[in-house]
């Protein structure tokens, strides 16, 4: 199985009411597509002139290419959450609770806990290195550095620390509620949808960790719950499918209005996170994304995939070779930005594919960094 975000995502099936046995396409392609975008944000983030601790920093005073930063920080990964409660759902009907929590240990868990130790340091070794981390720590023992640069190393993998948390925490919410909060779920209207908007605010300011600003267990729990009990339903999804043109139009409005309102503010603080504004925008945006990818993107040819198929990997180790690239071609070349922002962006994409089919051939290895158990098929 050489993907993803395990079975989560994988082999999705239309397992609700109605008993379809048809692959729902369209999930697969938001995760791609949202994977994609995580790549191109941290790109553009590595030369960033917003937030700019543990970065290269930008090229100009004004960066107008920042603004992509503003227009999908706020909901890519709200949306990747609510996709992965959808995809629980429906693994869970031809799973075992005891099979699906052993699956996202082997996934999830394993790579983002003792991966740290085995291949991700490295990343956090550039990380210290880009933010000047390593000079502050010269004389810092070297097996307490080598700690250091383990957790420095996390990345991207927060998501699926954040994602196997959830998933444990689902098997007992499921054994409280025995389906009976997902059958309630199928009534959701989109009206109802709209309005939970003033849901997520709420979520957006509790169970934030301190400093550490992208563990925002409350929007993201909801986000993943969300997906699981009301997005997982077949007739939830075909109201919101409906919509699509009005809720496409208020996203990319909204998407402006909170570009231009705070533009030059710290994004990904909670000092804008939190805001009504924000989370309007976030909310909005990922059932709009939901309605129209429902309605156009239930496609597959063999372009989509091979980026399903290669996604987990993408999102793995692109910012490894982001990171890389973008420290040794500032230190030793004197390329213009368009150049930079080239490189990088291909040296992450390129990267990331080219890391991940060697890794996941290596026996031990491919498990302990990729979370894929079993033999390379």
């Amino acid at each position: 199985m050489d993907f993803p975000f395990s079975a989560i995502y994988n082999n999705v099936k239309n397992n609700c009411k109605g008993g379809k046995n048809m692959r729902k396409l369209y999930i697969d392609n938001i995760r791609w597509i949202t994977v994609v975008l995580v790549v191109l944000y941290h790109v553009i983030y590595m030369f960033n002139g917003i937030e700019t601790f543990g970065v290269i920093g930008p090229f100009s005073d004004v960066q107008y290419q920042d603004a992509f930063q503003y227009i999908v920080y706020p909901w890519f990964m709200l949306l990747l959450f609510a996709v992965s409660g959808m995809s629980a759902r429906y693994e869970l009907v031809r799973r075992s609770e005891k099979e699906f929590i052993k699956k996202r240990t082997g996934k999830l868990l394993v790579p983002s806990t003792l991966g740290l130790l085995v291949f991700w340091w490295i990343l956090g070794y550039y990380n210290l290195l880009i933010g000047g981390g390593l000079e502050q720590m010269a004389a810092v023992p070297k097996p307490v550095l080598f700690i250091i640069m383990a957790v420095s190393g996390i990345g991207p993998l927060w998501y699926i620390q954040m994602l196997w948390i959830f998933s444990v925490l689902l098997i007992w919410v499921r054994r409280v509620e025995k389906d009976r909060l997902w059958k309630l779920g199928e009534k959701a209207n989109v009206p109802f949808l709209v309005l939970f908007a003033i849901v997520i605010w709420g979520a957006a300011q509790i169970l934030n960790t301190p400093m550490i600003v992208v563990y925002r267990f409350g929007i993201y729990g909801v986000g993943f719950f969300v997906g699981y009990f009301i997005f997982s339903q077949d007739e939830v999804m075909e109201r919101l499918e409906k919509c699509w043109l009005p809720l496409t139009v208020c996203a990319v409005i909204l998407a402006v209005v909170f570009t231009v309102m705070y533009w030059g503010r710290p994004y990904a603080e909670h000092s804008v996170l939190d805001t009504p504004l924000c989370n309007l925008f976030a909310w909005i945006a990922t059932i709009a994304i939901l309605a129209f990818m429902k309605k156009w993107g239930n496609i597959s040819n063999t372009f989509t995939r091979w980026m399903a198929a290669k996604s987990w990997g993408l999102y793995l180790f692109h910012y490894l070779f982001i990171a890389m690239t973008a420290y040794y071609l500032t230190m030793y070349t004197k390329f213009p930005a368009v150049l930079l922002y080239f490189f990088v962006a291909a040296a992450g994409f390129a990267g990331a594919y080219l890391a991940n089919e060697i890794i996941r051939r290596i026996p031990v290895l491919r498990w302990i960094v990729c979370g894929i158990g079993g033999k390379k098929k």
